[in-house]
């Protein structure tokens, strides 16, 4: 919303539903998000001319299906695409139909079957245990041993840990090397890169802890040589947009490629299907060009590559939670320095878990609270930028990463 507000050819951003961060750039209006009916209802009761989905809930429940039914133009994969992030088990079947390179794996529908495959030799240790379906960023285990393991698969099959999104496990062999995020946005046939980056997804520095929804990122990733890119846009990115237009359903919309760089060469983890934070936080600053206009070229085809780039700068993102994340959320707590943060030269706050308070100001709603964006020359200077902005804000039970960049400057 924040890049879009700022392009010149947009008259008007409407968000729905929004949040204390957004107000003062758009329209922020109530909507229920697992309606797809009042989603359409509103872009037609409003004029919109171009909807943006942000989040993969409503993909997953076809909210692209429905407007480019209605003939309206929406960015954004259907409801089979979404599959791609919103099942683990789909997407890794996919990738295996497409031959794009993943860790080995095994789909386990019955409880015995998973366990049997954590404890065989089949995979080794560590062994990752996932759950198929959506589960905010908490659905990964990476288990170290064999009674780890079968704690994993335990909570998730048999004590309902992520409810309906654990009933389906897969396994698979645990990768090793670094990270990076790969971004492209697609119009069904052609994909235009819009950048890389590198989250953090443990909650503690030193990449320790359980895993988050990401506690941070830097862009554009140093690891993202433009070999590297090309070989992703050859071997991951062209084989989606080849399988998915041969299934009948091509692919339009963001597509997030999160490849880990092995010894064996570069493997997909996941993908998916919108522009996440905090990446994206990080990403957006960065793009220059028609941004607007290269959306809607996503959603009504004739992409070129021309159309946006990344500038020269540097931007490193840090991500406020709250007390409790990611095993819960502590909300409620007010935020102070916002103002202050956002008032540092270069600094950006993205709102996440945030939510208006009585009698005035903001307080925390969820897990991930605020995202604070430094820019600069360099990723020292974004460090510096977005440190800075960080020592401007309090919350009570305020918890995050000490080290975003580290990483780019080669600790």
């Amino acid at each position: 919303m924040w890049r879009l507000a700022r392009d010149p050819d947009v008259a008007e951003v409407l968000c729905a539903p929004g949040n204390p961060g957004m107000v003062p750039i758009g329209r922020c209006l109530p909507i229920d998000l697992t309606d797809p009916a009042a989603v359409l209802a509103l872009a037609e009761r409003e004029h919109v001319d171009l909807t943006v989905v942000g989040p993969e809930g409503p993909l997953a429940l076809g909210v692209a299906d429905l407007f480019r039914r209605s003939g309206r133009p929406i960015v954004g994969p259907s409801q089979a695409g979404a599959g791609l992030e919103c099942s683990k088990a789909f997407s890794k079947n996919f990738m295996s139909r497409a031959g794009i390179p993943t860790a080995r794996f095994l789909v386990c529908n019955d409880f015995r079957v998973a366990l049997d495959a954590v404890a065989g030799p089949t995979f080794g240790f560590p062994v990752v245990v996932k759950a198929d379906g959506l589960a905010a960023g908490k659905g990964v285990v990476v288990a170290q041993d064999r009674a780890e393991a079968e704690d994993a698969v335990r909570a998730a099959m048999v004590h309902g840990q992520f409810g309906r999104a654990g009933a389906t496990l897969v396994i698979e062999e645990c990768l090793t090397g670094p990270e990076v995020s790969f971004f492209v946005l697609c119009d069904g046939e052609r994909a235009v890169v819009l950048g890389s980056a590198q989250d953090h997804k443990r909650i503690w520095d030193d990449d320790r802890g359980p895993n988050t929804g990401g506690m941070g990122a830097f862009a554009p990733s140093p690891l993202l040589t433009p070999a590297l890119e090309a070989d992703t846009m050859a071997r991951v990115v062209r084989p989606v947009l080849d399988r998915m237009r041969a299934d009948g359903d091509p692919y339009r919309g963001f597509l997030y490629v999160s490849l880990m760089l092995t010894p064996d060469g570069p493997k997909v983890i996941e993908f998916n299907v919108r522009f996440g934070d905090p990446e994206a936080q990080a990403i957006m600053p960065l793009i220059e060009g028609p941004f607007a206009r290269t959306l809607l070229a996503s959603a009504t085809g004739g992409l070129v590559d021309s159309m946006v780039r990344l500038g020269p700068g540097r931007a490193v993102g840090v991500v406020l939670a709250s007390r409790g994340y990611p095993a819960s959320a502590e909300s409620g707590c007010e935020i102070r320095g916002i103002e202050n943060a956002a008032a540092i030269d270069g600094a950006l706050v993205f709102h996440a878990g945030t939510r208006a308070r009585a009698g005035g100001g903001v307080e925390t709603a969820g897990g991930r609270v605020l995202t604070v964006v430094g820019r600069g020359a360099t990723f020292e200077a974004a460090m510096r930028t977005a440190y800075a902005a960080v020592g401007e804000i309090q919350f009570d039970g305020m918890q995050y990463r000490r080290d975003i960049g580290l990483k780019a400057l080669g600790h």
